[in-house]
């Protein structure tokens, strides 16, 4: 303990004895960017003694109006330069920087041993990834969206039901920030939320943010709700990486031949999410596309008609 933190240690919900705790916690954040930018600032400031920080993006010039941690590296990995301005703010602070994003594959071994886990990729795919392995490993899970003058926090698997229970399905169809544009200090609110989330459950704070959904909505209106009976949902649909394709696997590219000229799989056949052909029986079927969401909605589609095993996979942006 320093004397940088001692206006937290003067609230008595945290002391000397929750400082220490927090010295020993160790924090998994997936995602630098317009979330993770204020996570990472506010959760190294807290004195939290391990951040493991994950993601595989570079530094570009549109994104320092909402992730300030970054400024004057631009081209950087962002993990990287996340891990210098933690070094910069407190060299006590452990930080492993992974120049790396979640997969189905990497998931659990990233869970595991982690006190909490912060969703800050505002990726549809990973936050169901990230959901599945903290359930499973019994973590919990603070996962945030950001979208234009809105989105929302909220605290899944832990205690709570996982963020299934919450979001069984998907829209049909969604913008991005890239699409629809985001506010900074949006983002900013967001991600700072998550920290303060985090640091609530590592100190064990009452009412727990665990089973909590917070929403902000344009015009600065917050509202949420708790879901701690919520049940989870059966029958959704997971997803796997593209190594994990069989020999057995029908496999369906979602992605035209602009978007990624080689398919996830060289027996992958092409087809439009809106319309997707039958599946033969009794075979899995394998559905990719770049987000997950175009392989949800086809999943969707093909599960009404058949009773064939369903897996998703998404690709994430074809160089």
């Amino acid at each position: 303990m320093t004397e940088r933190h001692t206006r937290q240690i003067a609230l008595p919900e945290v002391g000397p004895q929750g400082q220490a705790r927090l010295a020993r916690a160790h924090v998994l954040i997936v995602g630098a960017g317009g979330l993770g930018s204020p996570a990472i600032m506010y959760l190294a400031g807290a004195g939290i003694g391990s951040l493991t920080i994950v993601d595989p993006d570079r530094v570009e010039p549109g994104n320092l109006h909402r992730q300030p941690i970054h400024a004057g590296r631009v081209g950087w990995g962002k993990a990287q330069s996340a891990a210098a301005f933690v070094a910069a703010l407190d060299s006590a602070v452990q930080v492993d920087a992974r120049a790396e994003w979640v997969r189905p594959g990497n998931a659990a071994a990233l869970v595991a041993g982690k006190d909490v886990v912060l969703d800050c990729a505002d990726s549809f795919a990973v936050s169901y990834i990230l959901s599945d392995a903290c359930r499973d490993a019994g973590v919990a899970l603070l996962s945030a969206s950001a979208l234009g003058l809105g989105g929302y926090a909220g605290g899944f698997c832990g205690s709570a039901p996982s963020l299934r229970a919450v979001f069984p399905d998907l829209p049909d169809r969604a913008a991005t920030c890239a699409s629809a544009g985001v506010m900074g200090p949006v983002v900013g609110m967001l991600g700072a939320a998550q920290a303060q989330m985090a640091l609530a459950v590592l100190l064990g704070l009452a009412p727990s943010p665990l089973g909590q959904l917070v929403t902000l909505g344009p015009g600065l209106r917050w509202g949420g709700f708790r879901f701690d009976g919520a049940a989870e949902a059966g029958g959704g649909f997971t997803f796997i990486d593209a190594a994990a394709i069989g020999a057995d696997d029908w496999t369906l590219d979602l992605r035209g031949t602009d978007e990624a000229p080689a398919p996830v799989h060289p027996a992958a056949l092409r087809a439009s999410a809106d319309a997707p052909p039958d599946p033969p029986p009794g075979r899995r079927v394998v559905l990719a596309c770049r987000s997950g969401l175009r392989a949800w909605r086809a999943a969707r589609a093909i599960a009404a008609r058949h009773p064939n095993d369903i897996v998703l996979i998404a690709t994430g942006e074809t160089p």
